[in-house]
């Protein structure tokens, strides 16, 4: 079972900014919580999970939502 789980709406937020304000937030968080972002920026659906991945993060899910899509990340 994971822990918490907080969400960061980052609609509007172009790559890479997108995905630096989510790393400063994981950063927060504790082993086995989740991060679940809102974003519209096409860019970062294909980067961000790619970044995350890269730094050790797990993608539990993209799902496309009415504002674009949502990336579940755990740390």
């Amino acid at each position: 079972m994971y822990g918490k789980v907080e969400q960061l709406d980052l609609c509007g937020v172009k790559c890479p900014l997108n995905w630096a304000k989510a790393k400063v937030r994981l950063e927060y968080l504790d082993r086995g919580d989740r991060l679940e972002l809102l974003i519209d920026d096409p860019k970062g659906r294909r980067d961000i999970p790619r970044a995350a991945e890269a730094e050790g993060y797990v993608i539990v899910g993209i799902e496309e939502v009415a504002e674009g899509w949502r990336i579940t990340i755990e740390k």
